[in-house]
């Protein structure tokens, strides 16, 4: 077990608004938006026949909620391609799906605010259960056209090898 060490420093939680995924060896470029990591383990429910008044509980199967990702349309055509290989229209018989590779193992990082690695986490065997190429089109609106993907995935894990950085400070002048 990794022995974390604390930055008596930081009061402050972590921002959600810096942080980056990647699959591969490659980071993906334009995404705005990564669901939560959630999971949700199951209650069993027994009683024992001498305690009729109530019941003990111990944990079950451990389901992993899907993620989602959103960005910007862009020409990077990775999102489509990957998803193309868990249905790809038009194929014929037997080539409809990317059995030898339409899953992937994803890493989301979160960084402080001076950009520094804070977090990482791991998540395994995702593969694309919904696919949306591009929101609405809307001529009298001013926004950003996004694609959406929902990711099916096998489980995450944080990754302890990943510390709390030493954050940086800023040395006053001398008069």
């Amino acid at each position: 077990m990794a022995e974390f060490v604390v930055n008596a420093q930081r009061f402050d939680a972590y921002k959600n608004f810096k942080f980056r995924i990647k699959w591969g060896s490659d980071y993906v470029a334009g995404v705005s938006k990564i669901g939560a990591l959630k999971r949700t383990t199951e209650v069993v429910k027994h009683r024992e026949g001498g305690d009729p008044s109530s019941s003990r509980k111990s944990p079950g199967r451990t389901e992993y909620e899907a993620i989602t990702i959103e960005r910007g349309v862009t020409h990077d055509v990775d999102f489509e391609q990957w998803a193309n290989k868990v249905w790809n229209y038009g194929s014929s018989l037997g080539l409809e799906v990317s059995l030898q590779d339409f899953r992937k193992d994803l890493v989301i990082e979160v960084y402080n605010e001076a950009g520094q690695l804070a977090i990482r986490y791991k998540v395994y065997r995702c593969w694309v259960s919904e696919f949306q190429a591009m929101a609405d089109l809307d001529a009298n609106a001013n926004a950003v056209l996004i694609q959406h993907m929902k990711l099916e995935n096998e489980g995450w894990e944080r990754d302890t090898a990943v510390t709390e950085p030493s954050e940086p400070t800023f040395t006053e002048p001398q008069s």
